[in-house]
């Protein structure tokens, strides 16, 4: 059968396309996929309505209320295709052990032949969008371009918001530059004349995640959801690109960049890895407590991601590869983060929320807003929610996990150098868990070693609603088990190989703090208020950085005394403090054989040091 290019489909290709490479990969994918017509997308204003209104006729999009949420759209996504699909996620490395222990892996050739009849015809019936977008600034010497192949009008909107998406990219890419491969389908083909018979067309059976890390290719076949068909978040600016990181000395990492300035107008950066569940996006939008922190300033570079690059002077520069958010709308309100709220006012693409009867949007957590709850709602999947039927039957009107996707812009505590291609110098690093016990409120690493070491076995506590048992710790070392594109304990190794890399350049390493906002008292109860609160050890770490703050030695770094933190505002005893900060030896003891098992699991890479470093350690911990 002859390919429909053969057959006189038309690419479409604008005369300000003039990379050859780009249009000879586009028309191999329009031979394989057959799509019924192909659009380049120009990423402007015009082209967005267009295509929300056209989501909007194909029952994709409800339009909200125009007065209470201008220019915003509530999609709702079959109940097969609502989280990243972490098990149908592969790192097709040459070689499984480049992959490591923590990444599914298939053999490059199988998977090809595994995925070659899934994408022969998979857009029948449909328009492929040709997806251009630059993750960081455009033209910036830390962004990369990618170029996603979507069947997807949602994906094409959402990377509108997510990413500098546009004809731009083109300029950027010029006629030989390079570009990342992306490759999406719904998998839910049409025959001639056929129509979806649902508004989330997907395929609820069939998912791949595939990433290609030496070819720097993605594959993704099967969802329309999220992290799996927005393929600049996950896919790009982590699992590929630490690979493109490992490679050429730089880090892609799963972390928030905020800028603190103090009351004299002097500003830090600080990037920081929190598992998700862990407040990371709230860290990034923190609004300091009025009391004791006048002319104290915090700003968003990026909730999410950070691409990181050494400087010729050793210094390290990031960059938010995004443009904009794709956040957990539950437990998001005034309270727990204030400038999300207010972020959210417009322009914004909501998914599995709760409609309200007057035309706007509900989740889990609002009603600390308002006090109340509403009568009644339409949930996630369609149906009539009242807080009765909740209470009989513990149905949640917002699916856990939904989301909202808006502009970077649209943050009122955005920092000024968000868009700046020079990226920011980074002052600090911070890695936190959910832990109950164990983990103090906060640490500084003495040593680059010591601070990998603890990022490197940091963890969280399941809950009985997410992972079966409760209170079981599931490592997520530096934030990353999900996302790293390569094996674990290499990935270690790169970041010890940054200490020499950056000393060797002449440069002060930045500093490291772990921190834990969430340890329980005897009864069960959160002791550290967090959220603005959060703050005080954020001042604390700069008081560190300006050697205003003397800290105490603690088997597990140097921590904080009581009367080094700002306590105005807050009532917070020294036994209080002494909840959140204290270390329990039996409980250590313990810690230490969780972290041998884990150590276990990725040995082969280990480096040797992180086992010299426990070593050290335990002898701390002994001593006690």
């Amino acid at each position: 059968m002859n390919s429909p290019v053969m057959q006189g489909l038309n690419l479409n290709t604008p005369a300000y396309v003039k990379n050859a490479k780009l249009v000879a990969w586009v028309a191999d994918m329009v031979a394989l996929c057959k799509p019924e017509t192909v659009y380049w997308c120009d990423g402007s204003d015009a082209e967005y309505d267009r295509l929300c209104q056209q989501l909007v006729d194909a029952g994709t999009f409800k339009r909200l209320d125009p007065v209470k949420r201008p220019n915003s759209f509530l999609a709702c996504s079959d109940p097969s295709d609502v989280a990243r699909v972490e098990d149908r996620t592969y790192i097709c490395s040459e070689k499984k052990e480049d992959a490591g222990p923590t990444n599914n892996w298939m053999a490059p050739v199988e998977m090809r032949q595994t995925l070659q009849p899934l994408f022969d015809g998979c857009m029948q019936g449909r328009t492929m969008y040709v997806v251009p977008f630059s993750m960081g600034p455009l033209g910036s010497h830390i962004a990369h371009i990618g170029v996603e192949l979507t069947d997807s009008a949602y994906v094409a909107v959402n990377q509108k918001l997510m990413t500098r998406m546009g004809k731009a990219v083109f300029d950027v890419l010029g006629t030989d530059g390079e570009f990342v491969p992306c490759m999406h389908t719904v998998g839910a083909p049409l025959a001639a004349g056929e129509t979806d018979t649902t508004s989330w067309p997907c395929n609820p059976k069939v998912k791949y995640i595939v990433h290609y890390p030496e070819t720097r290719e993605i594959w993704s076949y099967g969802s329309g959801y999220g992290g799996n068909a927005l393929l600049g978040k996950k896919c790009l600016a982590l699992r590929i690109a630490s690979s493109m990181g490992r490679d050429q000395g730089w880090l892609a990492e799963h972390m928030l960049i905020l800028g603190v300035t103090n009351p004299e107008g002097k500003k830090y950066h600080v990037a920081a890895a929190f598992p998700s569940a862990c407040g990371k996006t709230n860290f990034s939008m923190l609004v300091p407590p009025e009391a004791g922190f006048a002319g104290w300033k915090v700003t968003t570079i990026g909730d999410d991601i950070a691409w990181i690059k050494p400087r010729a002077d050793g210094k390290l520069v990031a960059i938010n590869p995004e443009a904009g958010y794709f956040g957990v709308a539950p437990g998001t309100n005034m309270h727990t983060n204030p400038n999300c709220m207010l972020s959210l006012n417009k322009n914004v693409i909501f998914t599995n929320v709760a409609l309200t009867d007057d035309g706007d949007v509900w989740w889990e957590g609002m009603e600390k807003d308002t006090g109340t709850v509403p009568e009644h709602l339409i949930d996630w999947q369609g149906k009539d929610w009242t807080p009765q039927i909740a209470k009989e039957t513990g149905a949640k009107a917002a699916h856990p996990n939904s989301r909202f996707t808006v502009a970077a812009q649209n943050n009122p505590a955005l920092d000024p150098q968000w868009d700046d291609a020079d990226g920011v110098v980074i002052d600090a690093f911070i890695f936190g868990g959910r832990r109950s016990t164990t983990v103090p409120l906060v640490t500084e690493a003495r040593t680059w070693m010591e601070g990998v070491y603890m990022a490197a076995t940091m963890g969280s506590e399941t809950t009985a609603a997410a992972f079966g048992a409760q209170g079981v710790v599931r490592r997520d070392p530096f934030a990353m088990l999900p996302f790293c594109g390569y094996n674990m304990s290499d990935y270690f190794q790169h970041w010890l190989d940054m200490e020499h890399k950056l000393e060797s350049l002449g440069h002060t390493l930045p500093s490291i703090f772990c921190v834990n906002w969430f340890r329980k008292d005897a009864a069960g109860k959160f002791v550290w208020p967090g959220y603005g609160d959060n703050m005080r050890v954020l001042k604390w770490m700069i008081d560190r950085l300006e050697g205003q703050a003397t800290g105490t030695e603690t088997m597990f770094g140097v921590a904080p005394a009581y009367g080094e933190l700002n306590w105005t505002g807050l009532d917070f005893t020294a036994e209080q403090f002494n909840t959140v900060t204290s270390i329990d030896k039996a409980a250590w003891e313990e810690e230490f054989k969780l972290h041998e098992a884990h150590f276990e699991q990725l040995a082969y890479h280990l480096p040797q040091a992180l086992v010299e470093t426990k070593a050290d350690l335990e002898k701390r911990l002994a001593a006690l």
